[in-house]
């Protein structure tokens, strides 16, 4: 199905259904969560995230219904960011974050397959999960604008530094923690929550800045229908690693307002496709 032909049944572009699905996935992850840990007896944000869906062998325990919650969680989480991540990989010209979230979403996907008593299947989603989404968070900073790019580089950053750190502490320096004291599940948190806070986060940002973008009409009062908005930011195509696009698409009759600082704004590089 060509990019016209889905404009034209669902009246969006590709850019604009992928960040409703990132959207969406955001909110359904953290509130699955959320609603696993209240459903689950004696549950403690110390233990592992994964132990909603099952604690570790060799004496796994499964509380229902959290684990359906949870597993489901993971599931519609991962299906929604793979579809996205399809999406954007259609209209993108930097073709490495697409792949990423692709990766990124397959991980959540199979950590609702393979809960924790699957081993070893579930650590190995887990830990791809964690990896690619940090990366993914971090790749974004470079097709958004300021300052947006600099709060993707510091979840994507900050996810990466502390999923390392697990590790580094442990076999590297034989050392604790610096957040031992959170618990296994506390510094997990700290790894998939910037990454959950960034779904929404970056898809409001594409529905913001795709062209069929619209804004209620100036005038006070009034009850026209909403029309496009010439001042947010048009999806252009980057001129060259770390340059910036002015967006270039108005509406017709409507003259192109100034930018109020002299910092051009640059917009995520699409392909051009077909009308």
């Amino acid at each position: 199905m060509s990019d016209s032909s889905l404009r034209s049944r669902l009246g969006f572009s590709d850019a604009s259904i992928a960040g409703f699905g990132l959207t969406l996935s955001g909110f359904v992850g953290f509130m699955g969560i959320v609603t696993a840990e209240l459903l689950y007896p004696g549950y403690s944000t110390r233990q592992d995230i994964s132990d909603l869906g099952s604690t570790r062998p060799p004496d796994p325990v499964i509380h229902e219904p959290s684990a359906t919650v949870f597993n489901t969680t993971m599931l519609v989480t991962g299906a929604l960011v793979l579809v996205s991540a399809y999406l954007l990989y259609r209209v993108l010209d930097r073709r490495g974050f697409p792949i990423a979230l692709a990766v990124f979403g397959f991980g959540a996907f199979g950590v609702g397959v393979f809960p924790g008593n699957v081993t070893p299947w579930h650590g190995l989603f887990a830990l791809l999960t964690f990896s690619a989404g940090g990366i993914t968070v971090v790749l974004s900073s470079r097709v958004v604008s300021r300052p947006f790019s600099l709060l993707c580089g510091l979840f994507g950053g900050l996810s990466l530094v502390v999923l390392v750190s697990v590790f580094a502490f442990g076999p590297v320096f034989r050392a604790p923690h610096p957040l031992a004291f959170l618990g296994g599940g506390g510094i997990e948190r700290w790894v998939v929550y910037p990454l959950i806070l960034w779904l929404p986060a970056f898809g409001g940002y594409l529905m913001a800045t795709s062209d069929d973008a619209t804004t209620p009409t100036a005038d006070r009062g009034s009850t026209a229908r909403a029309a496009p908005n010439p001042s947010l930011p048009q999806f252009a195509r980057a001129f060259g690693r770390g340059s910036a696009a002015r967006s270039g698409l108005l509406s017709r009759g409507v003259k192109r307002r100034r930018p109020r600082s002299s910092t051009p704004v640059r917009a995520l590089a699409i392909r051009p496709t077909a009308a």
